[in-house]
């Protein structure tokens, strides 16, 4: 058994990482730890975890993080780096803010506005990269691992296969992606309020502006093997969780629509957490709701030349809490499945 410790247990994130670590058969949970919240009891924050709501939120300090064997840290962007320095080198760090995931450090301060705190191994094991590696190979044993961020994740995995096969051209991404609230944070936002989003759609972080822009570069141009350009562009759905990216891309001169799909096939057979549907069938936001899954389906519109690549995923599981499990069982050794949901839930 390895035991574990979750800072930011109040939030969205942390309480999805403490469901999917109640069902782990490996972990033992530790200390759960807040800021603000911390004195007040779990169940307050997380009424669904109801065997751990007894426990007291301890204070988010080295001294109560240190001796276990992972950390989870669910934090504010920019609140990891300071802490992780007071950890011992030998317990594994997870990752779920943005603090390392960036290679560039004028990119993190582009769109961070804070000193940059360096670069550690990027936690999404499906990867495919230009030169045939996949992500999960740099994570093997890895002490410290950065989880993506939610729309990363989605959008990379739906474009990285053809950039690598090289059936779609890098130069003209355009990426459009509806996410849940709940992307959004805990932290009471009058643009997050239940009388602005319901019945209601909006755009946001337009022209460029979001954070993930620059990690989604960075994980399409590892794929394509030379720098891609991405618009992307994120709206805020009516729904607490789930993220439906639209992500197209134009088809290289020369190649045959049987091709395309076969490059994503091929990339993803083996893959669990990867499901390409059969043709036909498109993905729900509905049908991965507490999965660990991203579901795609793509098709050729071949009147303008272009791909079109559907991606679905739970933004709280395999967007944020699951990746993060997934990363601890292969830094720990463990099979990567291991207690990670396949199954959606439905209705």
């Amino acid at each position: 058994m390895f035991t574990a410790a979750i800072a930011g247990a109040s939030g969205y994130a942390g309480g999805e990482i403490l469901r999917l670590l109640l069902a782990h058969p490996q972990f033992e949970i530790g200390a759960v730890c807040a800021s603000s919240n911390a004195g007040s009891l779990l169940g307050e924050h997380q009424p669904q975890l109801s065997a751990l709501a007894d426990r007291q939120l301890e204070p988010t300090t080295p001294d109560v993080l240190a001796g276990h064997d992972v950390v989870f840290l669910a934090l504010p962007h920019g609140a990891s780096a300071a802490l992780v320095e007071q950890l011992p080198d030998d317990t594994v760090v997870i990752d779920c803010g943005a603090d390392f995931r960036l290679r560039d450090a004028g990119d993190w301060e582009s769109f961070y506005g804070t000193p940059f705190a360096g670069t550690w191994p990027y936690g999404l094991p499906e990867l495919p990269r230009a030169d045939g590696s996949r992500g999960r190979d740099d994570l093997a044993g890895a002490p410290r691992i950065a989880v993506p961020g939610c729309y990363p994740t989605a959008i990379s995995l739906a474009l990285a296969p053809g950039l690598a096969a090289g059936v779609i051209e890098p130069h003209d991404l355009v990426v459009v992606a509806a996410s849940g609230t709940s992307g959004a944070g805990r932290s009471l936002k009058p643009h997050l309020l239940g009388a602005e989003v319901m019945g209601a759609m909006s755009p946001y972080g337009v022209g460029g502006g979001h954070r993930h822009t620059p990690e989604i570069v960075q994980n399409l141009s590892a794929a394509a093997g030379s720098r891609v350009g991405v618009s992307f562009t994120p709206t805020l759905a009516p729904m607490p969780r789930g993220i439906l990216a639209t992500c197209t891309a134009r088809l290289r001169k020369g190649v045959e629509p049987e091709a395309v799909r076969a490059a994503w096939v091929d990339t993803y057979a083996g893959e669990p957490f990867v499901q390409v549907l059969p043709s036909g069938r498109w993905p729900s936001t509905g049908a991965v709701l507490g999965s660990n899954v991203v579901q795609l389906q793509l098709a050729v519109d071949e009147s303008v030349g272009r791909v079109i690549v559907s991606a679905a995923e739970d933004n709280l599981t395999k967007g944020t809490a699951g990746g993060a499990v997934q990363c601890a069982n292969l830094a720990l050794g463990l099979p990567e499945t291991t207690g990670l949901p396949l199954a959606g839930v439905a209705p």
